[in-house]
């Protein structure tokens, strides 16, 4: 996969000049943070973290509070200005940019949402939603249109005139998340933006981040301390602790394979079922058929792959059904169209395992996994589960 954002060997010294250059030496000879904080009194908040963060990919970051996490994001963005190290996006490395240019990658490239909301209380919502664009000096009709664009996307249409006072805590999120939609930016970085939400709040909170991920398409780095949340949202997790990561993996590699006992420690109580996705665990389809195809040409391919069925799909991937080999094999039509079958079973690739497990007593064939737009993304079989879950 194509890295989007690379962290190359980055730390983050909080101290004086005197404080940082001792710890500087001590990082390059591999020391603890607590180590360097106790010979210099220098705090590390990062400690030679490196990783990549793929392209169109939800990556989340979860530690404890004091892990290095909420710096490392602000890394992101040069909020924070590493100390050591490299952030390099789409090939440039960020921290060498000038003034003028870092202004403008900020401005095209990437958005930050915080927890806090930072609405401008004496703005309406459409106004919040468009103060991004208005800085930048878009057009009054073009800023209009995509922040109402943005606003029905994430929910709130018909609010566009309501003050954030007349707003719950989840619809101040929706706002801060349209406002960094509005600018279009590549990369979406997220702040522990639910960490103020009450439990259920917070729970249509990430179901619509889940839902919107098909339609927005783009890297969304994500900030929590929960390890539930981390798992639910993330493609992939990097766990921290004490300014290093100490893991990176997909929900399921965490749990196949944790890398210490600290891993094990922090995944102890998540619920599996709960927790894990379809698409933590689905697999590429061994044979999709194009809807398009003549139907001697897929007879010839599903006999020699050994299958007995497969699905079909158009130009674009939106899933159109399921053929069976039987069926081929007694018509004399020259292509594929009048024997696609409609599906009865499918699953989506956000949906958890607990609420899909029960399509699989009737499947007869392993199951289409797809995201909201209905394009085919993966399979499952019953026995994919059942490994997942052990």
């Amino acid at each position: 996969m194509q890295s989007k954002i690379s962290v190359r060997n980055l730390s983050m010294i909080f101290g004086d000049k005197k404080e940082v250059k001792e710890a500087i030496a001590l990082v390059n000879e591999g020391k603890s943070s607590i180590e360097i904080r106790e010979k210099t009194k220098a705090t590390v908040a990062l400690n030679d973290v490196s990783f990549d963060i793929y392209d169109s990919e939800l990556f989340v970051i979860v530690g404890l509070s004091g892990s290095g996490k909420s710096t490392l994001i602000r890394c992101l963005d040069l909020l924070n200005k590493p100390t050591l190290g490299d952030v390099v996006i789409d090939d440039v490395t960020i921290n060498k940019l000038s003034t003028k240019e870092l202004r403008e990658f900020r401005r095209n490239k990437i958005s930050m949402v915080f927890q806090s909301f930072g609405l401008l209380s004496h703005r309406n919502v459409l106004k919040n939603v468009e103060y991004g664009l208005e800085v930048r000096n878009v057009d009054k009709v073009e800023r209009r249109k995509k922040a109402l664009d943005y606003i029905k996307v994430v929910g709130l249409d018909g609010w566009e005139e309501m003050k954030p006072s007349q707003l719950s805590g989840g619809m101040k999120q929706r706002v801060g998340l349209a406002r960094a939609l509005t600018s279009e930016p590549e990369i979406l970085l997220m702040d522990e933006p639910y960490g103020a939400l009450d439990p259920l709040i917070r729970r249509e909170m990430q179901n619509e981040l889940l839902s919107l991920e098909d339609y927005i398409n783009k890297t969304i780095v994500f900030i929590t301390h929960d390890m539930n949340e981390a798992f639910k949202l993330g493609d992939r997790i990097a766990l921290m602790k004490d300014g290093k990561v100490v893991q990176i993996g997909t929900p399921q590699e965490f749990f196949d394979n944790p890398a210490n006992d600290y891993v094990k420690d922090f995944i102890a109580d998540v619920d599996k079922s709960k927790i894990l996705k379809a698409r933590s665990i689905m697999r590429k389809p061994d044979y999709v058929a194009k809807d398009d195809m003549l139907r001697t040409d897929l007879k010839d391919a599903l006999e020699a792959k050994e299958m007995s069925f497969c699905y079909v799909v158009d130009k674009d991937n939106y899933l159109k059904g399921f053929v069976l080999l039987e069926d081929i094999k007694k018509s004399r039509a020259s292509s594929i169209e009048g024997l696609i079958k409609e599906n009865e079973i499918k699953v989506f690739r956000n949906d958890v395992l607990n609420d899909v497990w029960h399509h699989f007593d009737n499947a007869d064939y392993y199951v289409a996994v797809v995201d909201t737009k209905n394009k085919l993304r993966g399979v499952i079989s019953n026995d994919d589960i059942i490994a997942a879950l052990k």
